[in-house]
Parts: C-alpha cells; structure tokens; sequence
C-alpha cells in the first residue's frame, strides 16, 4: 500500500495538468488498490473551496508556500510533481526546485514539456528539476530522446510512460446514427472533430480553411469544434476568437457546415462524442509538442487522425493511424481528409493500427506503471540526493 503525494494544477482548474492529474490519482486509488493519494494543488490565488482530495494549496509568491508544500508531501510515502515552466512562481518555474529541495520522500517529476530550443535559463531550470528528482517521466521517445540530447541530465533516471487515455475502455464501434448530430441535419455527413479548450495556437483557422477547400473539391463534411474557450484567452479577450472563426467560416462559405460547441462535456459524454467522430482533426500550430492528450484520446478511440506534423503525432501516427500534414497548410490538410473520406478502406485500416496501439494507452495499465516505478524507488536502498 503505497501514498501517493501530487503536486499539481487540479480540477477544477481548466488546463491539461489537472485534467492529467486527476485522472492518474483516480486510476493509482482505484478500488482494491489499496493505494491513497493527495493533492497540493498549485493556485496562483488562494481558493476557498478545495475539492476532494485536496490537502493543501501552493498559492504562488506566498511566503513559506514552497516550505509547506514540501512539509505535506513529506506525509506520503512518494511526491509526483507535474512540471509545466507556466504553472509554478518565480522565473521560468524555478519555484519548484524549493519544494523539490525540501522533500524528504522518493520523487517522480512528470515532465509535460520538453523545448527543442530552451532559453539558457530555463534548459538550467529543467536540468536541477531531473537532478533533484529520483525519476523523470516524458510521456513520448522523442521527449526523452530530446531530453537527452538537449539537457545535462541522467539518461538513467529517465522513464517513458504514456499519457493514459479513457476512450479505450470502449471497444465497441458506434452506432450507424451519430446521437450528437444536430437535429434536422444530415447525420450521414461524415463528422470531423477537433476538442479542447479554444484558443489562438491551436489552429482552427487553418482547418475552417481546410473545409472551404474540401467543399471546393466536392467533398462535404461536418466540422464539429467543441470545447470551452481556454479561461485565460477568455479573460483577456472574451470570445474575440470564436467569433473571428465563425466569421472565417463565413467567409470560406462552410458556415453551414463548421459548428462551435461551447458546452460543458463531462468526460463520458465526452469520450462518446470522440467515438462518434469519423476522423480527429488537430490543426495546432506547435511544432514543440511532445505530449497530446488530445491525440492519445483519439488512437484509444480508433479513430482516424489527421495532425500536423508535430513530433509527439510524428511518433504515434508514422505507423498508420493517421495522416500528418504540415503546419498552417489548409490544401494539405483538406487533402488528407478527402482521402480518408473517399479512399476505400483507409480509415478501417487506421481504426485497426490504433487497436494495436490502444491497450497500451489504458489508463489503467498507465497507472501500473507508475506504481511500479514507486515501488521500484521505495525499495532502492539510497536516494539521490536533491
């Protein structure tokens, strides 16, 4: 029976620490584990409510906060930390080494980012943080390969785990009739779907484009978008965004056929919605992202992707679960979704890669593996030292 102690953002805070967090604790404490977990959840304010297994809060530039956090962590028998430089005070994150620096227990830090071309200071940042650290986690093989060829770190102490998925407890394929189809429309459009929280950086404009140039080609196709506008873009810009993207839908003449879904979605309603998708598009602009949990929910879902060429869709996709497009290329990226609509059999044969892959994906066995990891440093004679 091991206690599991989290330093992160958590729910309800909007952003894929939390969302990443809270499904790790509920999958290490799942019933008959025997396993315990609590929560120091990271705020940048103090908050009057703590949800459920919240011990305590590191409210950022709060003096003592570092100290305290280290102090509760210290009452489980493992710290897992989850890094993001944006989360954590001081520049660039260093904050972090303070708690890192106090703890007294095993500690795995989970790294969600890995930059190909770091400042100075944050490539010394990340360098303490795996030095302080017992384990390192990265989530893909292009993130520990640029982990060791970019950062002065122990290649030994660097662990691959997968980001951990949902929809992959749900192999049965979806019903012929879409029940998230708007009333009234043709539900035997085929549905692309992009989820997530909205913002600039994620690419919506060239895929809105991408639809004008699909209709052109004679291709029709439904774009649903859902998701919430991230908190922060919604506090400094409102929904400037949005609107900009059903004005561009406008303009491309696709108005009828690109749909913006603000609503809430649970995570079953939501694992239902990307099952009931024919392909997941993700347009994002980043060519630095090495971890999408977007991208592992749609291969546990089996569904057809399409992606820019960002390297952690470069590393999961080159098998054939999906097609690659370049960044901000709206003809490439409505050629590849006329393939996987008109070609014969592409899309069965991307569904049938990512059934290979999917098992691997759960979040269950993705828990296993970080017990297995704390069980292993539990039981190591002597730690490295902070």
């Amino acid at each position: 029976m091991t206690g599991y102690g989290f330093l992160s953002t958590y729910p309800p805070t909007q952003c894929g620490l939390a969302t990443f967090s809270a499904a790790l604790l509920k999958h290490l404490t799942a019933p008959g584990s025997g396993d315990t977990a609590g929560v120091v959840r990271v705020v940048d304010s103090p908050q009057s409510t703590s949800p459920d297994g919240v011990v305590a809060q590191l409210v950022n530039g709060r003096p003592g906060a570092t100290t305290m956090a280290a102090a509760r962590l210290n009452e489980f028998d493992v710290a897992v930390i989850q890094h993001e430089y944006g989360i954590y005070g001081g520049r660039d994150g260093e904050d972090v080494l303070r708690v890192l620096g106090r703890l007294e227990v095993p500690s795995i830090v989970v790294l969600h980012t890995v930059l190909a071309s770091p400042s100075l200071h944050q490539r010394q940042v990340l360098e303490r943080i795996a030095d302080a650290a017992d384990a390192t986690v990265v989530m893909s093989e292009t993130a520990a390969r640029r982990l060791k060829e970019t950062y002065l770190v122990d290649p030994d102490r660097v662990v691959v785990i997968p980001h951990g998925a949902l929809a992959g407890k749900h192999l049965s394929p979806p019903p012929s009739v879409n029940p998230f189809a708007p009333p009234g429309a043709g539900t035997t459009l085929p549905t692309v779907l992009t989820w997530g929280l909205i913002g600039p950086g994620k690419g919506i404009e060239w895929a809105v484009d991408a639809f004008g140039a699909l209709r052109e080609s004679g291709v029709d196709a439904r774009y649903l978008v859902a998701g919430q506008t991230h908190p922060k873009v919604l506090e400094r810009d409102g929904e400037s965004y949005r609107d900009s993207l059903r004005a561009r839908a406008a303009t491309a003449g696709v108005a009828d056929r690109v749909e913006f879904d603000a609503s809430y979605r649970d995570t079953p309603t939501l694992m239902e919605l990307v099952r009931h998708a024919d392909i997941v598009l993700l347009p994002y602009e980043s060519s630095e992202q090495v971890t999408s949990g977007v991208l592992i929910e749609a291969v546990a879902a089996r569904r057809p992707v399409v992606a820019t060429d960002f390297p952690h869709a470069r590393e999961l996709l080159s098998g054939g679960a999906g097609l690659l497009v370049p960044h901000r290329d709206a003809v490439a990226m409505a050629g590849a979704l006329g393939r996987i609509i008109t070609e014969p059999g592409l899309a069965a044969s991307m569904s049938a890669r990512s059934s290979r892959i999917a098992p691997s994906l759960d979040w269950s066995a993705v828990a296993d593996r970080y017990r297995r990891l704390a069980g292993a440093l539990s039981d190591s004679p002597a730690r490295v030292a902070a």
